[in-house]
């Protein structure tokens, strides 16, 4: 009977006291990290004693991982060996200075062999060289000669080159010598018959930067099972894939290919596999595709298991069916797969499309390069050059062109990529800076134990009589007093200034004493739950003063337009569908900003119809109603949540008609407060992410005031019936004279002919507006025609006539150059390029398609 691992961790330790935390995003509130990577990331502000231990004091959680960018990557591993995946789960149990290693070993011993029910006789144990007391305690439960001792490099864990560190203690299973012969299948070895399934931490040191080890005052425990492994195991595979949780993914792929899966040379259906649980679970969380960060992760991956695709036979897209499989299987637990699902398939589609448009060239470019060297008895390097067209031109990740070459057995001229890639202006490569460390290093922690978090109580009144707590300056370090003229952060024991959260930029206002002024607050936010003000000082200010808090009137149009942001989601869902899921939002005083999935541009009439879902729900006048319930019964009722959001186990739930959302923010007391609502732009952000920009409130008065005025001062200019007469036959007859003159100026003498084997070649960049006639001119001038001009504005057309090449594929190759595309007939085909400054670069990548086809 299958386990479920999963569920058997986390009762087995909520029995023990624990409380369960769910998985948190994969994208971390933390600017350190590009995804979140292991189990204790979301208890590590725990850990480092940045904020308070919580109560209970001790927690478990199975945690959905990333490795697959930054510093922690396993991409190119993925498939290739039995266990690297890009998505994993980590079943992970942690004290925060509760238990220590006696009940941790304990808890792990009693798990793996009496609720799992692995044989004692497999299991094997390793602890830190030094640690005495860990091998003490294991003999307990496991013969001493079943206990190794290890090094640092193995067996001592550090969260970085300063503070909480400690000794591990791992527990292994033999998988059996009969089938594992190689020369790494030794204990401590790099080969797979010792399996590591569980891993203690034991976190009882702090490191200086001296690297002296001072004992810690609340020893801690992290550990981590990874599932992916385990259910393999308890299943009696020797490779995570073989397992239930990989297999009915493989049997999709072999669904859709009809190709059988043979284990041995089944290394694109495992990346398949892997891949699509990863792009899933990333695109159900609000990460899409993009040319920078996390986006272009999840597009290195996606295309990565298109290509695998690609040699499997097939030359559509594919794995947006195996991610349907994926949300069929996970659903059960991560529910948001299911609730998102056509979402994700119709996101994945598309990007696949955009994908496949590219890959077959690019696939011939690469093989040609490679035929090239091998056709040279396999000497030298793959061309740098080649490897940055596929990247450039042909959207190919510089990792998949490293996966293929690994399977030719070719290096790579890196260091001609890394050359080309200094000269390109835009990168479409992942960049991530590290930011906000100056807050990380505040010192919220004591405000936290001192004070506790601060109350709000800016829903029911903008003015409030508050104490000052405390004071820090502009490094988030406390201080007693703040001079006249600084900048720096006041935390009150309550205030009505909201904090920016979930789109709402944060309040502004003012602090009194006495009647007068003596700071204004410039931004509120919040910081490990301490709802905090940026300052500038006035007057001296002291800690324990008491004042006059008062929010800025702007917040009653921030207010406005917050609100209308509700409405704005409900209508997008209810005339372009379900699908539509919130991904990202910026509400101000004056504007919103919306941004949501979906796949294509709006229409006119589609925007004309939210615009006026929105401007009814006003006219309503719904009532805001505010609750406060359980989170279960929030989702029961309907409301909407955002991905990523920490809500707790009671939530706000605010109400205006049918649009009922989780939210904590500031909202109109009625929607007819809102006054008019005007949709201003519609634009797209990312791939498969659309965003509207509107207006409300006052903002909204002056934008309907101002087209008003607009189409009174048209009316004027065209009052006069035979005015508009005669300018339109004035019109007619300029454009007249245009185009013959137009005809009779094209000259094609002033370009310059080369003639290749009997054809004549045109190449050139022009000033003409009339490329086109002048095409049609050339060719009627020559029996052997091929002709490419682009023209100042970015335009490009071609025309062929007897000439071995087609004029529809030639302008796509060169408008591509551009970041433009087009096609036509095989006679004659336009294209618009969007890049100007590459125009040189697209007229050399022309020649070059001539010369070949040639």
């Amino acid at each position: 009977m299958k386990k479920d691992v999963r569920a058997l961790y986390l009762e087995f330790f909520k029995n023990k006291g624990h409380k369960i935390y769910p998985s948190m995003p994969l994208v971390p509130d933390d600017a350190s990290l590009l995804f979140t990577n292991a189990g204790m990331v979301q208890f590590k502000d725990i850990f480092t004693g940045k904020i308070p231990v919580p109560s209970p004091n001790i927690a478990t959680s199975s945690q959905l991982c990333i490795r697959a960018g930054g510093k922690h990557n396993d991409l190119e591993n993925v498939g290739y060996t039995s266990r690297h995946h890009t998505l994993f789960e980590m079943l992970g149990n942690f004290s925060f200075g509760a238990y220590f290693k006696k009940e941790a070993i304990a808890y792990a011993w009693e798990f793996v062999t009496e609720v799992l029910g692995f044989s004692k006789e497999v299991l094997y144990v390793t602890v830190h060289e030094s640690d005495d007391e860990a091998f003490k305690l294991w003999c307990e439960h496991i013969e001493p000669s079943r206990i190794k001792r290890m090094g640092d490099k193995d067996n001592f864990w550090q969260m970085g080159d300063t503070g909480p560190c400690g000794p591990c203690s791992e527990i292994f299973v033999d998988q059996g010598e009969e089938f594992f012969k190689s020369d790494e299948d030794y204990f401590g070895g790099d080969g797979d018959r010792f399996l590591e399934i569980w891993n203690l931490v034991f976190m009882q040191y702090e490191r200086d930067e001296s690297g002296k080890l001072t004992p810690l005052p609340k020893p801690s425990i992290d550990t981590g099972m990874g599932l992916e492994r385990v259910m393999a195991l308890l299943e009696g595979k020797r490779s995570n894939f073989d397992s239930s949780l990989f297999m009915p993914l493989i049997h999709k792929v072999e669904e859709i290919t009809g190709v059988k899966y043979i284990y041995e040379s089944g290394a694109s259906f495992r990346v398949i596999a892997d891949h699509a649980r990863a792009v899933a679970f990333l695109l159900a969380q609000g990460v899409n595709f993009d040319k920078e960060g996390r986006g272009y992760v999840l597009r290195r991956i996606l295309r990565r298991a298109i290509r695998h695709g690609y040699l499997l036979g097939l030359r559509e897209p594919f794995l947006y069916k195996v991610l349907e499989c994926v949300c069929e299987n996970m659903g059960m637990h991560y529910e948001y797969l299911l609730e998102k699902k056509n979402a994700i398939l119709m996101q994945c589609k598309n990007e696949e499309e955009r994908f496949f448009e590219t890959l077959e060239n690019g696939m011939n470019l690469f093989n040609k390069e490679v035929f090239k060297l091998k056709s040279e008895n396999g000497k030298g390097s793959f061309s740098g050059e080649v490897a940055f067209k596929l990247y450039d031109t042909y959207g190919f990740p510089l990792d998949l062109t490293q996966d293929m070459l690994r399977e030719s057995g070719l290096p790579l001229d890196l260091d001609g990529f890394e050359e080309c890639m200094k000269k390109q202006k835009e990168l479409a490569r992942a960049n991530w800076k590290g930011s906000q460390e100056a807050q990380k290093e505040g010192d919220f922690k004591e405000l936290l134990n001192v004070f506790g978090e601060n109350c709000f109580v800016g829903y029911t009144t903008m003015q409030e009589n508050s104490k000052i707590l405390a004071l820090l300056d502009s490094n988030f370090k406390r201080v007693e007093n703040l001079s006249k003229g600084v900048a720096g952060y006041v935390f009150l024991d309550s205030t009505p200034f909201y904090p920016e959260s979930g789109g709402p930029i944060g309040d502004k206002g003012v602090l009194r004493f006495e009647g007068k002024e003596i700071a204004k607050v410039v931004d509120t936010k919040k910081y490990f739950g301490l709802n905090i003000s940026k300052i500038n000082v006035l007057e001296e200010l002291k800690s324990d003063m008491q004042v006059q808090s008062e929010v800025d009137k702007e917040r009653f149009e921030i207010a406005k337009h917050h609100s209308a942001t509700h409405l704005l989601h409900k209508a997008l869902r209810e005339v372009l569908g379900e699908h539509i899921a919130q991904a990202g939002s910026l509400v101000e005083a004056n504007r919103l900003r919306f941004d949501f999935s979906h796949p294509k541009p709006l229409s006119k009439e589609e925007l004309e119809k939210i615009e006026m879902c929105v401007n009814e729900e006003i006219l309503n006048a719904h009532t805001q109603i505010t609750e406060q319930m359980g989170i279960e019964a929030a989702r029961a009722k309907g409301a909407m949540a955002l991905f990523g959001e920490k809500y707790g186990e009671v939530v706000r739930v605010v109400s205006f008609g049918d649009s009922i959302e989780l939210c904590g923010g500031i909202h109109v007391e009625n929607t007819a407060h809102i006054g008019s609502f005007y949709i201003v732009k519609e634009s797209g952000v990312s791939s498969g992410v659309r965003r509207i920009e509107a207006v409300c409130g006052k903002a909204g008065y002056l934008y309907g005031k101002n087209a008003i005025l607009q189409v009174s001062q048209a009316k004027e200019q065209l009052k006069a019936q035979d005015l508009i007469q005669g300018i339109s036959k004035l019109k007619e007859q300029l454009k007249s004279a245009k185009d013959k003159g137009s005809k009779e100026n094209i000259n094609t003498n002033s370009l310059n002919i080369e003639n290749f084997q009997g054809i004549n070649l045109i190449i050139s960049q022009t000033d003409m507006e009339n490329i086109k006639e002048c095409i049609d001119t050339f060719k009627n001038q020559h029996e052997k025609v091929a002709i490419l001009l682009i023209n100042n504005e970015g335009k490009i057309a071609a025309g062929v006539k007897n000439a071995p090449i087609k004029a529809g594929l030639w302008v796509k190759e060169v408008a591509q150059a551009m970041g433009g595309n087009g096609g036509g007939r095989d006679d004659f085909a336009t294209a618009g390029g969007k890049d100007l400054d590459r125009i040189q670069e697209a007229l050399k990548i022309a020649k070059d398609f001539f010369m070949k086809n040639l």
